[in-house]
């Protein structure tokens, strides 16, 4: 039995992408040394965060 996570992921999504795209993840993933997934969750934090200060600027 696996160990017991404070915050388990069981959700999974899968994309398509190009092969052009492919390649810029994995420029990415070799200078950062990080996993898609790492990559994924702070593409989408820094989306969060760009669409947090657009409101703010429209508030």
């Amino acid at each position: 039995m696996g160990r017991m996570r404070e915050n388990p992921r069981y959700n999974v999504i899968s994309m398509r992408i190009s092969d052009a795209e492919r390649e810029t993840l994995e420029q990415i993933m070799d200078s950062t040394k990080k996993s898609v997934s790492d990559i994924m969750r702070e593409a989408m934090e820094l989306v969060k965060a760009r669409s947090a200060e657009m409101n703010q600027k429209a508030a």
